[in-house]
């Protein structure tokens, strides 16, 4: 008589939570935070709902931990300075193209805008981490006046691209050649980080 293992909990904590940390990404980016629930994160990763809540607490905080930036910002922002100021906005343009090109990336990036765009608290949270780790340090890093106003600019655009591209699905975005939207995108980036912002 064979006995089937018990579901609830995996051998090894690193390798049970980084299954459910896995499960809830996909979970947030295929359905946003509303929809995502801690039953079928739990399902997802092969554990018992209640070995979520032991490793993460309520979804908030889970979410808090899961919702990581598809790159890290301390590595990608030497790149994006390392460069003439007037070519900023192109090489950004083509971080943002680039990342969103993998398959991992764009779930990630998608997964954090569909959160942000149901649930007030995902909102803060990304905004807070995507303000603070990359795009305020990078305007800062150029040396423009009023770099939180050209950090929030640049990223209305890249949430903008995101959300019309990968979760409405708006042609012809969809169809569009990543090295087209860099040459579209580069301009508009660029007089958001550097250009003259009043008349």
């Amino acid at each position: 008589m064979t006995t089937r293992p018990r579901a609830g909990r995996r051998p090894g904590d690193s390798g049970t939570r980084e299954a459910i940390l896995d499960a809830a990404r996909r979970r947030f980016a295929e359905l946003g935070y509303d929809r995502t629930t801690l039953r079928g994160i739990a399902a997802d990763a092969g554990v018992d709902v209640a070995l979520v809540s032991h490793y993460f607490g309520p979804k908030q905080r889970l979410f808090a931990q899961a919702a990581s930036l598809p790159f890290d910002p301390a590595l990608a922002l030497p790149g994006l300075l390392d460069g003439p100021r007037e070519d900023i906005g192109r090489r950004l343009a083509r971080h943002v193209l680039e990342t969103l090109d993998s398959p991992t990336g764009r779930r990630r990036m998608t997964g954090l805008i569909r959160a942000a765009a149901s649930e007030r608290q995902a909102a803060d949270e990304i905004r807070e981490r995507v303000s603070r780790e990359l795009l305020v340090p990078l305007a800062e890093g150029l040396g423009a006046p009023d770099a939180p106003l050209r950090a929030s600019l640049a990223g209305s655009q890249i949430v903008g691209l995101v959300m019309a591209r990968h979760v409405v699905g708006l042609e012809p975005l969809t169809e569009s050649a990543s090295g087209v939207l860099v040459d579209a995108v580069a301009p508009v980036l660029q007089h958001y980080l550097t250009g003259p912002l009043a008349p």
